[in-house]
């Protein structure tokens, strides 16, 4: 066991004077957590709207990435926590006053419904893989045969089946709660006076919704569907904005500290990476590109949707980089 005398409460490495603990894991972890949030929100939207055969992509393909990216972004999390081993424990109790023990439950209820709603679709998944992707084909026949001849596993599919509107409700809210605490379990450090906003939850959800349309638009082989998620991304995109410019006129109308938070991206050191890269690059951008899509300007798809995602990642990593240097003064 290492020990360390500290004779002096200044300049303790990770954290004072800056609190620098969290690194590429969290918001890999926050940004996977809302693109997988987005995925799953459609998906049940039109399913319990009964508007499955106009938005087949976002219903029956899409959503086999979620669980992918809850698991990925689960790993990143782990990885991070000081004793890796006993992770488990976050899932032995639950307190309704910490944002971490709703985000550990919430996603292991998600994670295994996220896994059997794509299992529902699997036929539909071979249809559209087929055409480019061999290797995926032959995977997912694999485990349609699985499924179709191990009993255990046909019983339980059909058990889904037969439940699936009761499934496309929880999960519906699980996302909601999903996408909200990625942003919560910023803003419950009231500590770090740029994560200390009641908008951090809404944006985030926002930005999640908006990662997940884009990834629609991407993965959709109908005009129709495409054009109707351009319109969906761009609202979002348009909300997110209006969250944006509201946080900051809410740190400038605070206090001194938060005016000193928001001031590191007003002419600050975080200035040109926020609205140069991600806002406007992320954000505006690809918002003119589907405003000139939808006039009837031929735009490749995977232009702006790249651009979206990869603004929803940059976003991440910095408020989670920004909001560890942000502190109240002592």
């Amino acid at each position: 066991m290492k020990e360390e005398l500290f004779v002096s409460g200044r300049n303790i490495p990770n954290i004072d004077p800056v609190l620098h603990v969290w690194h590429w894991h969290i918001p890999l972890y926050l940004f996977l957590g809302g693109l997988a949030a987005g995925l799953i929100f459609f998906a049940t939207y039109f399913y319990v709207s009964g508007k499955t055969d106009k938005y087949p992509t976002a219903v029956k393909i899409a959503p086999v990435i979620a669980p992918f990216a809850i698991a990925i972004g689960l790993i990143a999390l782990i990885l991070d926590l000081k004793h890796t081993p006993y992770f488990w424990r976050l899932f032995t109790a639950f307190r309704l006053e910490s944002p971490m023990s709703w985000g550990a439950w919430t996603l292991g209820v998600i994670m295994p419904l996220s896994i059997v709603w794509p299992l529902i679709y699997i036929k539909d998944m071979i249809k559209y893989f087929q055409f480019g992707s061999p290797r995926i084909t032959a995977i997912l026949k694999w485990i349609d045969n699985l499924l179709e001849n191990v009993s255990i596993l046909k019983w339980a599919m059909d058990l889904a089946r037969k439940y699936q509107m009761a499934i496309a409700w929880a999960l519906f809210f699980m996302s909601i709660i999903l996408g909200v605490y990625t942003g919560i379990l910023l803003s419950a450090f009231n500590a770090r006076p740029l994560w200390n906003t009641s908008i951090l939850g809404p944006l985030f959800l926002v930005s999640g919704l908006s990662t997940g349309a884009a990834a629609v638009m991407w993965m959709s082989r109908h005009h129709f569907e495409q054009k109707q998620f351009s319109r969906f991304d761009l609202m979002l995109v348009g909300i997110e904005i209006f969250l944006i410019i509201h946080m900051f006129m809410g740190f400038n109308a605070s206090t001194q500290v938060q005016q000193q938070a928001a001031a590191m991206f007003l002419g600050g050191e975080f200035t040109a990476v926020f609205w140069g890269v991600f806002f406007t690059a992320g954000l505006v951008v690809p918002a003119l590109l589907e405003i000139m899509e939808l006039f009837g300007y031929k735009v490749p798809v995977f232009i702006p949707a790249f651009l979206i995602l990869l603004g929803g990642l940059i976003f991440r990593f910095i408020m989670v980089d920004a909001g560890q240097i942000t502190r109240y003064l002592y």
